[in-house]
């Protein structure tokens, strides 16, 4: 192996059934899983690679609020404080006129911040290659991917551990940086 990238064993799988087996058997042997692809959703694939629930809800949330306090405060500064009018002879702070804009603007910033936070949170950034591990996983093949750095097994410990697990190919994969 060259020095200077990252290196991987990938696991290949013919079935979504024998990935999630596969995955409880290579974990239950003290191996770092770093992720698993598939060419559809693997229902409950998530809690065989023990991820933890998303906090994305949370940060849909603050963002919404930040939406509302910009909005309900911006309106307020221009409606009732800079350019007060009467309109309609409603009173100068007529709070229920706010709540359509204030309830926009709050949907538009969650959304905005939403796809930020995805692709931040993702490492998405144009200038980034991708790592792809195996074409056919897009097409009919499950992977298993094991960053060799995360790990203290040998290769060829990794290697018999994923050849017990079921997988029909095992194979070495390296990125430059």
């Amino acid at each position: 192996m060259s020095h200077g990238g990252k290196h991987f064993i990938v696991g290949v799988f013919n079935d979504d059934d024998l990935l999630k087996s596969a995955v409880r058997f290579v974990r239950s042997n003290g191996v770092k899983i770093f992720d698993c692809y598939t060419p559809f959703p693997v229902h409950g694939l998530e809690h065989e690679l023990g991820y933890k629930p998303t906090r994305l809800p949370i940060v849909a949330f603050l963002f919404a609020m930040t939406g509302m306090s910009v909005a309900f405060t911006t309106q307020v500064a221009m409606m009732v404080i800079d350019w007060p009018m009467i309109i309609g002879g409603k009173p100068f702070f007529a709070y229920a006129d706010f709540v359509p804009v204030t309830f926009e603007f709050s949907i538009l910033l969650t959304a905005f911040g939403m796809v930020g936070t995805f692709m931040v949170r993702s490492d998405l950034k144009p200038y980034k290659k991708p790592m792809i591990f195996d074409l056919r996983s897009t097409d009919d093949k499950h992977l298993i991917t094991i960053d060799l750095e995360n790990n203290t097994l040998s290769v060829d410990e990794i290697r018999t551990i994923l050849s017990n697990s079921g997988a029909e190919e095992v194979n070495l994969k390296d990125f430059e940086h």
